[in-house]
């Protein structure tokens, strides 16, 4: 089975919306369907054809436990499609990707519908431990006596929340924040608030560019209850500049940092849903290919280096598959801050690194910027966590198809310290 083709066949995401105040417009099982449903509705069979659906989420809401059941189900797969969720932090999307490649490898399934989606908007505020403690005594308390003493104790401290969006990006075992780590690895490798600030405005200049001249036609509008209609991502500034976003004070490390907010992804809501196809169904159905998956990889470092993981993913799939840079058309990494990405770029062209962390005599080579995320990243159209690593794979393969290149790859950085990477190939 291991020389099965998997093909991805088409794919839709929703406009990212960057979380403002309040909660966001939709859940994430809404935006799931909002992109998988015309998705599904323009191919050639029914959505009850799918061998399962799998949905990469970091952080669902309370009422959609198992979230890709949920969508499933919406999206009309029927209760005959078992479908699943995963979770693998920033790169949840594209491991559900995987996850579908490597069912169809080994001949379970045939056509998968797979994605990821997060309303990062939607985090809940949780209680502390005090509260929490004090509100099982209560419940427990059978008498008004009991009640009564309880209350007496009682603090209005106990209701500070916690924001779980902010547990959420601090390493549990590092104990830093996602945010410290890009401040970690820029000191490594000597990049300036200068080189984050440019590189923020470049990626918001492609983006821009690439949302006047049509680059992203996966995007599928979303339609609120009023009639309120999102078309596009809605996070790129236009005026960027690097004079404006030198004003921006650090966040992480506040007297010596350079990470700030305007040179760091945006929290945000989106989704993005591909579907998945042995070359044989593609056959059946007379299906048209975007391209293929060669390989896929996960590679693992110290969490306080979180950001260098595509590095350590990308780096060995090019080796076992005997290609380099130049053999490469598009580059899609993830910008979870920009002195992530630009520590990845140092790292593959340091001896030192790949030396010491590859084997390798020499560095690895340097990565044309040109080829690099062509329609900007993350810090213009936003990083919803479960969304991001579907995203990256689809956008890359609409890149070969717009420029008749031949060879992909689609990479993140994950929480905890990880990378997850994938090769794809025009047909």
């Amino acid at each position: 089975m291991a020389t099965r083709r998997v093909h991805v066949v088409d794919g839709a995401r929703t406009p990212f919306l960057k979380a403002k105040k309040g909660l966001g417009p939709f859940s994430g099982s809404d935006l799931a369907v909002a992109c998988g449903r015309p998705l599904v509705t323009r191919q050639p069979f029914d959505a009850t054809a799918f061998d399962e659906v799998i949905v990469g989420a970091a952080m669902p809401s309370a009422d959609e436990a198992n979230i890709g059941r949920v969508v499933s189900l919406r999206l009309g797969c029927g209760e005959k499609v078992p479908a699943w969720t995963v979770m693998r932090n920033c790169a949840s999307g594209m491991q559900a990707l995987d996850a579908a490649y490597l069912n169809i490898l080994a001949g379970r399934s045939s056509l998968v519908l797979a994605g990821g989606t997060d309303a990062m908007s939607h985090a809940p505020l949780l209680f502390g431990p005090a509260m929490v403690n004090w509100l099982a005594e209560w419940y427990a308390a059978k008498s008004l006596g009991g009640k009564a003493a309880l209350a007496a104790r009682f603090r209005l401290a106990y209701l500070a929340p916690v924001i779980a969006i902010l547990r959420g990006l601090t390493d549990p075992v590092v104990k830093i924040s996602m945010g410290s780590t890009a401040e970690i690895v820029a000191k490594r490798f000597g990049i300036t608030r200068q080189m984050m600030d440019e590189f923020a405005v470049e990626s918001h200049r492609r983006a821009a560019f690439g949302q006047d001249n049509g680059h992203f036609a996966e995007i599928e509008p979303i339609y609120e209850p009023d009639g309120a209609v999102h078309d596009k991502d809605d996070g790129i500034r236009r005026d960027s500049s690097v004079e404006k976003l030198a004003r921006l004070k650090p966040v992480f490390d506040r007297t010596y940092g350079n990470v700030t907010p305007g040179n760091s992804s945006q929290i945000t809501d989106g989704a993005a849903m591909l579907i998945l196809a042995a070359e044989e169904v593609v056959e059946e159905y007379g299906l048209e290919s975007l391209g293929r998956i060669v390989d896929a990889n996960w590679g693992a470092l110290d969490p306080a280096e979180m950001g260098l993981g595509p590095v350590h993913a990308i780096t060995p799939m090019l080796q076992r598959n005997r290609l380099g840079w130049d053999d490469i058309d598009a580059v899609e990494v993830n910008e979870a801050f920009a002195a992530q990405v630009l520590g990845c770029l140092a790292a593959w062209e340091s001896d030192e690194y790949c030396r010491t962390h590859f084997g390798l005599e020499r560095a690895f080579g340097r990565l044309d910027r040109g080829k690099l995320n062509v329609d900007g990243g993350a810090i213009a159209v936003g990083h919803p966590i479960g969304a991001s690593g579907a995203r990256v794979v689809l956008h890359a393969l609409k890149v070969l198809q717009r420029t008749g290149g031949r060879r992909a790859v689609a990479s993140l950085c994950i929480g905890g310290g990880q990378g997850g990477a994938m090769l794809l190939e025009r047909p």
